[in-house]
């Protein structure tokens, strides 16, 4: 499938478009200083399984690498993304520091 896809910082997602510009998939984000926040991820039900959602999402992590950002997954696909490709982008993985012990 020939898909083109771009970031959408207005309106806080990665867009993933036919080449007549049909919007057929989205990834969502909240924008941090230093990280993106990925919500959801969602490619419309007639070209789920066409491999949309995967290349969305490689494109939004390799565009936070350029950006010099860390990613937090909170969106169910994108964890499973960083699971399926560890090895390519676990480095982007933002950690939330662990609260010392309070005892």
């Amino acid at each position: 499938m020939d898909v083109t896809v771009a970031d959408a910082p207005e309106q806080e997602r990665f867009e993933a478009r036919l080449p007549d510009g049909t919007l057929v998939g989205e990834a969502y984000y909240t924008a941090r200083d230093d990280a993106l926040v990925f919500t959801h991820t969602e490619v419309l039900p007639e070209h789920e399984g066409q491999g949309i959602a995967a290349h969305l999402v490689r494109y939004a992590l390799e565009s936070a690498r350029a950006r010099g950002l860390r990613v937090i997954a909170l969106c169910p696909y994108v964890r499973a993304f960083l699971r399926r490709h560890e090895d390519e982008f676990m480095d982007l993985v933002g950690h939330t520091p662990t609260p010392p012990d309070a005892g």
